[in-house]
């Protein structure tokens, strides 16, 4: 498995399916986006200042390691952003969303 966490409990909430960079994710209700990208893959994304692989590091919303995007560019920390059905993440910034006011 490519994952870097596995599910060891809770296996007995509902399942849910969020779309990430496109592609089809599922998680169970009541995870994380993190939890859900981590149970699917080994990273969330990639930094901005190189092509080094990030997954998060404090996993309490205090490091900014696991930032993703909305389609609309804006910015959650995947680690305290409960995953739901029907969202549509990116791992990388959209173009041009920093000119965006806030």
């Amino acid at each position: 498995m490519n994952a870097r966490f596995y599910r060891l409990a809770e296996t007995d909430r509902a399942p849910i399916e969020l779309r990430v960079d496109g592609r089809p994710v599922f998680a169970l209700q009541g995870d994380t986006l993190l939890v859900a990208l981590l149970a699917t893959t080994r990273h969330v994304r990639v930094s901005e200042f190189s092509d080094t692989h990030r997954a998060g590091f404090c996993l309490m919303g205090a490091c900014q390691d696991c930032w993703v995007w909305t389609q609309a560019g804006d910015r959650l920390r995947a680690c305290s952003t409960q995953a739901e059905s029907g969202m549509s993440i990116l791992t990388n910034q959209p173009e041009g969303s920093w000119l965006s006011p806030v």
